[in-house]
C-alpha cells in the first residue's frame, strides 16, 4: 500500500534546487521535490500543496483535496489505533 501524505510548500530551498521545506500538520520536513520537474522546469512556489510518500512530492494537489485527505488520514489513524488497541486486548490464540 502506498500511503502519499499532504503538506504544504513553506519554502523553496536555494542551495539545493531539489529540496523544498514543506509543513505536515505544523510538522516541517525537506522534502525532495525533483519529481515535478518537468523538461528542467519546476511549476511549485511556496503555499501550494503537493502529496507526499517517503521523502518525495508525487504530485502537486490543490488545498481542498489536501483538506480532505488530511481529514480522511485523521480518521483513519484513530481507527488503526482502535484497531491495534483491540487486537492488543484479544485473548485469540
Amino acid at each position: 500500500m502506498c500511503l502519499g501524505i499532504p503538506g504544504e510548500v513553506i519554502e523553496l530551498m536555494a542551495d539545493h534546487e531539489d529540496l523544498a521545506m514543506v509543513s505536515v500538520e505544523g510538522v516541517k520536513r525537506a522534502v525532495n521535490i525533483g519529481l515535478l520537474r518537468e523538461d528542467g522546469h519546476l511549476d511549485l512556489e511556496p503555499g501550494e500543496w503537493i502529496l507526499i510518500h517517503v521523502g518525495f512530492a508525487l504530485s502537486k494537489i490543490d488545498e481542498q483535496e489536501a483538506k480532505a485527505s488530511l481529514d480522511f488520514l485523521t480518521g483513519l489513524g484513530d481507527a488503526y489505533t482502535d484497531e491495534l488497541e483491540a487486537l492488543a486486548a484479544s485473548d485469540i490464540t
